[in-house]
Parts: structure tokens; sequence; C-alpha cells
């Protein structure tokens, strides 16, 4: 059925069916189903037009092509659906994506983190501030964690020291627009040096984010 290649084709595109597969392993077959129903109309909320008067064209045309998708879905019987997220399941390996854990307090900076994410192939996480993150990362176990540095409730240095009595090696970007904070500063310095970690100044470009991320989880651990 030629709508069912391409709903396979957009949902593969769009970085949900591998986790679909992912989450029927580990979950079963209502926790997949959820997920894919759950995930199309949090995406169309994403790209409203309305939330990205910056690039309405763009915010539209992605609109348009979740709907066309999500009026396959609704065609669909949860039956077919799992068929299809079902397919090739015993070859999917559920750790072969690496994983980035996104901390950020900003609701809009969020979502387009881990849409952005997901599309170039990294198994994506959010959390609120530090101390979500942290409850997140002890479920999660990143790779690597971007997070904002300014946060309610547990700033971003606060959080990557205590994960680190976890795991030593962890990577980190710490991302802001107060680097210049005088309070931080110092602790943020000590930090990057005796560890390593990246950095990243607010506004930045989505490019040079990518390839940080990228040399940074190829670089030996």
């Amino acid at each position: 059925m030629a709508y069912r290649f391409e709903l396979e084709r957009e949902l593969d595109s769009l970085g949900l069916l591998d986790k679909a597969r992912e989450i029927h392993t580990e979950l079963g077959e209502n926790a997949a189903l959820s997920y894919i129903r759950s995930s199309f109309r949090l995406l169309s909320k994403v790209y409203h037009p309305d939330l990205n008067p910056k690039k309405p064209e763009r915010a539209k045309e992605t609109q348009q092509r979740l709907n066309e998708v999500n009026q396959i879905l609704n065609r669909m019987s949860d039956g077919e659906l799992i068929e299809l997220i079902g397919k090739n399941l015993k070859v999917i390996v559920a750790d072969k994506k690496k994983k980035v854990l996104v901390v950020e307090d900003e609701f809009g900076l969020q979502e387009t983190l881990r849409n952005i994410f997901i599309m170039e192939g990294y198994e994506t996480r959010i959390a609120v501030d530090g101390r979500n993150g942290y409850a997140v990362y002890r479920q999660f176990k990143p790779h690597l964690i971007l997070t904002d540095v300014v946060m309610p409730e547990m700033n971003g240095i606060d959080l990557v020291r205590k994960v680190r009595k976890e795991d030593q090696k962890i990577k980190v970007i710490f991302m802001s627009g107060f680097f210049g904070i005088k309070k931080l500063k110092q602790d943020l310095d000590d930090e990057i040096l005796k560890h390593g970690y990246r950095t990243l100044s607010k506004p930045f470009k989505i490019s040079d984010l990518l390839d940080l991320v990228q040399q940074y989880l190829d670089e030996p651990g």
C-alpha cells in the first residue's frame, strides 16, 4: 500500500521510527503507538506559523507536511501501525545512536534543539532546569549534556558537578548568553580548565552547534 510506504519514509526522516521501535522493544505496543501519535501532535504545535514569526514560510511548509502525514496516520488502524513499527524490529540496535541531553529553561529553545538533534539522528531528551536535568540523566545516561548555565532550581555548573560524581567522563557543552556574570565566571572557568568542557555563546548558529557536538562526540572519551 502506497500510503504505508509514504508514512514509513516520513517517520524515518523525522527520526521517529527508530525511537518507536526502541519503545516497542522496551515497553510494548501501546507505548510505541502513543509515542508516534503524540509526537505528531507536538511537532504540529512546535512548527505552527504563529510560533515561528521569523520563518513563517518554512513553518507553514513543515506544518502542511505534518498535517498530510497525520492524515495518513488517522487512516491507519492501531494494528496496521504496529505492523509498520514492528517491521525489521529484530535488527534495530537500541544503543546505536549517540544520546544528547538538552537542559534549557526556555521552552521554545528546548523544543527547537530537541527536534534538530532528532532530525540529525541523535537520541535526545530535554529537561527544564538542573534539578530536572539530573533526574533525566539518571534514567537516560547520555553521552553528552548540552546545558544552559543560568537556570532556576539548579544551575548548569552544579548539575554537571553532580553528574560527574557518577560519570567522570561525561562530555558537556555549556551554553549561555551570560558567561560574564562574575559569581559564575570563576566556577565556570575552573570547570572548563579542569575537565575540557566546551562552551557556546548565545545566540549561536545551528551549524556551529552541530559541528561542535559531532567533533566532541567523535573524540575519545
